[in-house]
Formats: structure tokens, C-alpha cells, sequence
């Protein structure tokens, strides 16, 4: 199944408290479970001003879906084209 990126513009995201996090955490993760085992977060890294995330879904529309029952922005997802470490040099 694809792998997306998802850019969150969120300002001041980088400020936000273990508890509004946690918070956010359980919104997506009540979404993910009423939308089935066809989507699933990976992870998310928060900077200043942004959250990224990787999900695994059978399409944009459907991550796109996730973050509009959810409401949280989407402003940017990009489908994975390859994965590479410090071990692809090898």
C-alpha cells in the first residue's frame, strides 16, 4: 500500500504541550478507528510552525479524508516515491 507525507501548516505547533498533543493524538487515532484498517500513522515529527506525518493508505483522497473528519489542515500530501538510508549506499 502507498506512503504519503502530510505538511500540516500549524502555527506555533512547536509550542504545543505534551497534553494538546496528546489531545491531537487521540482525535486522529478516533478517526483512524472509525475509517477501518485501510489507513494508519506511521508517526509525525512537529517543528515550529508545521507537523509532518507518514501514513500508509490505498490513496490521497482517503488521507485527505482522515484530516477532514479529524480537522486538521492538509495543505501539502505528497505519495512516498522511495525510502532511503544510509544503508542504500552500501
Amino acid at each position: 500500500m502507498p506512503k504519503f507525507v502530510i505538511e500540516r501548516d500549524i502555527p506555533g505547533a512547536g509550542q504545543l504541550t505534551p497534553s494538546q498533543l496528546k489531545g491531537i493524538s487521540q482525535t486522529s487515532c478516533g478517526v483512524l478507528s472509525e475509517m477501518g484498517p485501510k489507513i494508519q500513522w506511521v508517526q509525525s515529527y512537529v517543528t515550529g510552525d508545521k507537523v509532518y506525518c507518514i501514513y500508509i493508505a490505498p490513496d490521497e483522497a482517503t488521507v485527505r479524508e482522515h484530516a477532514s473528519q479529524g480537522g486538521f489542515p492538509a495543505n501539502r500530501v505528497s505519495e512516498v516515491a522511495a525510502v532511503i538510508d544510509p544503508t542504500t549506499a552500501e
